[in-house]
């Protein structure tokens, strides 16, 4: 019983870099887009998988950085704020303010608001975060407006889409 349990432990130790190596060939962000009626705001809520944004932020250091250190939010900050953003119909970006992030386990959360804009007045959005380091990076972008839900693909060849 004893060897038993002991080859169980070591076939668990050997497979465990496997699984997660197998659990980690696609890169994927998600991204949660609307309107909140109590603050007449636009809400942008981005989440990412924490092993890519630690990887993001080590190759943006030059070396390890703590996902819950004040330099990972600012070297992030820095990075989403030029990757992702609304534009309007007049082409020019809209000005997102940074709220924050929090880091876990397994994944990064941004997020960001457009004070006092409703919906209607974004045109297009420009979303290219991760997919200059990870080239198989897919993005998902989900708009939330009265209701309804439309979703928008964003990878290395399509960094930019319309809304309306």
């Amino acid at each position: 019983m004893k060897r038993l349990l002991t080859r169980l432990a070591l076939a668990a130790l050997l497979a465990g870099p496997c699984t997660a190596a197998q659990a980690h060939r696609f890169h994927a962000g998600i991204t949660e887009l609307s309107f909140n009626q109590n603050s007449g705001s636009i809400e942008v809520v981005h989440t990412y998988m924490a092993h890519d944004v630690e990887a993001l932020l080590a190759q943006l250091a030059g070396r390890q950085v703590e996902l819950a250190g004040p330099q990972a939010e600012a070297l992030l900050r820095n990075y989403v704020e030029q990757r992702f953003y609304l534009l309007g119909a007049d082409g020019k970006r809209m000005a997102l303010a940074w709220v924050g992030m929090t880091a876990g386990v397994d994944s990064v959360v941004v997020y960001q608001e457009l004070p006092g804009t409703p919906l209607a007045q974004v045109a297009r959005v420009h979303d290219e975060v991760l997919v200059d380091v990870l080239p198989r990076q897919v993005n998902t972008v989900n708009l939330r407006n009265k209701g309804q839900v439309r979703t928008l693909s964003f990878d290395a060849k399509t960094v930019e889409r319309r809304i309306r």
